[in-house]
C-alpha cells in the first residue's frame, strides 16, 4: 500500500473547494464528501475525534479548554497527547503493523495533542518560558534534532503568522514546506499535517466579509510544495477539515450575567481582577458557539438554567444527563452546557469595568485566558499605527523591561466569524477528500475517518 499524507485543511468546505484547484484534483481522482461534524465544532474536539474514531464522551475533549478539575484551573490549548482518553490514529496503525511485522512510521506536523504522541517525527508550536515572564517564540518535536535540521532548512517557524493580529498566509507555508521536507527526508508511512490558513480572515471579518475565493486559493497554492513531494513519494492524500465559519454578530457574555446575578466571584489584584474558580459558585468557560458551566452546588443548577435560557443569543441549554443529546456527557463538560444561536458566540470577559479587566485581556496570551477570546486576532482600533506600537514593546522587552504586548481590544462586537455548531448545510460543513470505495451516505461521520486512513494503509480491520 502507498504511504498515506493526511491533509488538516481547517475551514475547507464543500463549497470552497472549487476555488482550490490541485485539492479538487484530489478529488476529483478519488471522491470527496461532507463531514458531519462533532459538538462543539471546535479544533481539539474535531481533532480527537478525526483521530481516535471516536465521540467526544468517549474521547474527552469537550471543547478547546476545559476546567481541570483536581486543580480548578480553567486550561486551554494543552498539548499532551495523554488528555485524549481513546487510542489515535497512529498508536492503532503501529500496533497493528507491529503485529503483522509490516514496517510503519509516522509523523505528526502541527496538529494538536503533539507532545507525547507515539509518532516518529513531530514538530509543533512551543514556546520558550523564562523564570521571569519572558518568553521566546520556537517549534519542538521528536527526536529533539528533527524539527532542528527543519530549521536550518527553512528558517525559524514565523509564529507571529500562527495566532494573532498577524496570523495569515506564512505559517501555513512554512508548515507545508515543513512536511515536504519530511516526506523526502524521512518518508513515513503516515504524514498528518495541519494547515491552518483559513481559519483567521473568516473569524475575523466572517465569511461573507472575506474574499474566500482568493483565500481558499492562497492555500491551494500554498500546500504545492507538499502536494509535490507526496507525488514523488507516492504518497497519496487524503484531506479533511474540522468546521466551516459563519457570519455571526451577537456576542454572549455569560460570565457577566453570572457575576451580577452573584454567582461569579473575582479577586482583585495588582494585574486587574482575576476569575476566582474557587470562591463562585458558578463560570462560564467558552469556546466559540458552546460554553461550559461549571456550577459547584447542585443547589444553584435551576437557578444557573433559568438566567441563560433568557438570555438572547442562547439557544440550548443543557444540564446534566441532557447533555447527552449533542455527546457532551463527561466528567470535563460543565454541569451546564450552552448552546448559542447560529449569529451569536460566546464571549469570555466576567469584568464589568474595562479599567479593572485582568493585564492578560489587552494581550494574546491563550493559556492566561479562562475562554476563548478571537478578540486576539485583531490589533486594537485605538491604534493609529498599532505596529508601531508592537515595536515600541518588542524594544522595551529586548532592552530588559518588563512589557505587555497590549495590543488586543476589548470590545467584542469586532469579531465577525465563528464556528462550533453543525452546519445547517452540507455545503458550507467540514469536507472529507479519499480514495477508493465512496463512503454511503450523505454526510460521512467524522468518527468513520480513522479507520479510512486505517483501510488506506492496509491495516484495516
Amino acid at each position: 500500500m502507498p504511504p498515506v499524507v493526511l491533509i488538516n485543511a481547517v475551514g475547507l468546505t464543500p463549497r470552497l473547494l472549487k476555488h482550490a484547484p490541485r485539492l479538487q484534483a484530489i478529488a476529483d481522482a478519488g471522491w470527496s464528501a461532507p463531514m458531519a461534524e462533532i459538538l462543539p465544532a471546535v479544533t481539539c474536539s474535531a481533532q480527537a475525534t478525526l483521530l481516535t474514531g471516536q465521540p467526544v464522551d468517549r474521547h474527552g475533549v469537550v471543547a478547546n479548554g476545559w476546567l481541570f478539575r483536581d486543580t480548578n484551573e480553567v486550561r486551554f490549548w494543552q498539548q499532551s497527547n495523554r488528555l485524549i482518553q481513546a487510542e489515535p490514529l497512529y498508536a492503532t496503525a503501529k500496533h497493528r503493523a507491529a503485529r503483522r511485522g509490516v514496517a510503519f512510521t509516522s509523523a505528526k506536523l502541527f496538529w494538536w495533542f503533539n507532545q507525547g504522541a507515539e509518532v516518529d517525527f513531530s514538530v509543533t508550536p512551543k514556546p520558550w518560558y523564562g523564570v521571569d515572564g519572558n518568553k521566546a517564540f520556537d517549534v519542538s518535536g521528536t527526536p529533539a534534532e528533527f524539527p532542528e535540521a527543519i530549521k536550518q532548512k527553512l528558517g525559524p517557524f514565523p509564529f507571529p503568522s500562527f495566532w494573532g493580529p498577524m496570523a495569515g498566509l506564512a505559517s501555513t507555508k512554512w508548515i507545508a514546506n515543513c512536511a515536504a521536507e519530511t516526506l523526502k527526508r524521512h518518508r513515513p508511512e503516515l504524514t498528518l499535517v495541519y494547515l491552518p490558513h483559513l481559519d483567521y480572515e473568516p473569524q475575523r471579518r466572517g465569511p461573507s466579509g472575506c474574499d474566500m475565493a482568493k483565500l481558499v486559493k492562497e492555500l491551494d497554492t500554498a500546500a504545492a510544495p507538499l502536494l509535490d513531494a507526496a507525488k514523488e513519494v507516492g504518497a497519496e492524500v487524503w484531506v479533511v477539515s474540522e468546521y466551516g465559519h459563519c457570519d455571526v454578530d451577537t456576542p454572549v457574555y455569560l460570565n457577566r450575567l453570572l457575576r451580577t446575578a452573584g454567582l461569579l466571584e473575582v479577586r482583585r489584584g495588582p494585574f486587574g481582577e482575576q476569575l476566582d474558580t474557587f470562591e463562585s459558585r458558578a463560570f462560564a468557560v467558552v469556546d466559540h458557539q458552546l460554553a461550559h458551566i461549571y456550577v459547584k452546588s447542585p443547589a444553584d443548577l435551576p437557578r444557573v438554567k433559568e438566567l441563560l435560557h433568557g438570555l438572547p443569543g442562547v439557544a440550548e441549554v443543557l444540564v446534566g444527563e441532557e447533555r447527552a443529546k449533542h455527546g457532551l456527557d463527561h466528567e470535563r463538560s460543565g454541569e451546564i452546557v450552552a448552546i448559542a444561536q447560529p449569529k451569536a458566540w460566546f464571549a469570555y470577559p466576567f469584568w464589568l469595568d474595562d479599567a479593572l479587566a485582568p493585564d492578560y485581556a489587552r494581550a494574546v496570551a491563550i493559556h492566561n485566558k479562562p475562554g476563548f477570546d478571537p478578540c486576539e486576532l485583531f490589533f486594537d482600533p485605538k491604534f493609529r499605527v498599532p505596529k508601531l506600537h508592537a515595536a515600541t514593546r518588542l524594544l522595551q522587552k529586548k532592552l530588559g523591561f518588563r512589557t505587555i504586548f497590549d495590543l488586543t481590544p476589548l470590545d467584542a462586537n469586532i469579531v465577525k466569524g465563528s464556528h462550533g455548531l453543525i452546519a445547517a448545510d452540507p455545503l458550507d460543513a467540514a469536507i472529507l477528500i479519499g480514495h477508493g470505495p465512496h463512503p454511503s451516505g450523505d454526510r460521512v461521520p467524522m468518527t468513520s475517518v480513522k479507520e479510512l486512513i486505517l483501510g488506506a494503509l492496509g491495516l484495516g480491520e
